[in-house]
Order: structure tokens, then sequence, then C-alpha cells
């Protein structure tokens, strides 16, 4: 079965909201999803890149807006 990646990526980016946390590097969010997954996000800018030891990845501030405006949009009342 063919999935729709891009929705797969606004959802994904839609619960890394949940997760996000600032601290003095910046904002960053575990990164517990699928490493596809991940690695577009990082593409498309809204993450820095996944593939390390660390358990969590660095959210730009374009990802921070995007994911609550994508979390407000899938799971908003």
């Amino acid at each position: 079965m063919e999935h729709n990646k891009d929705k797969i990526d606004e959802v994904t980016l839609a619960l890394l909201s949940l997760v996000i946390h600032e601290d003095a590097y910046g904002a960053r969010a575990w990164k517990g999803f699928d490493w596809d997954t991940m690695n577009r996000l990082h593409e498309k800018g809204f993450i820095g890149d996944p593939i390390g030891k660390a358990k969590s990845v660095t959210v730009t501030p374009e990802g921070i807006a995007k994911s609550e405006e994508l979390f407000d949009k899938y799971f908003g009342k």
C-alpha cells in the first residue's frame, strides 16, 4: 500500500510539538520516529540532522512554528 509521505511528515512534525523543550542550546525534541520521516523533516529544514547518537534532535524556529500550526490543524477542536 502506498502512503502519503507528506501527510506522514506533517503528523510527525505535529506530534514533535508535544516533546519540544528549549534550553540554553536551543529547541530540541526526542527523535523516536521513523528514520526516513526524520530525514525528510531535516531536508525540509524543520529539524537538524537526526543522524547521531543523541536521543534528541534540534528543532529550527520554522520547525517550531510549523509543528504548532500542524498540531492545531490535526488535533485542535
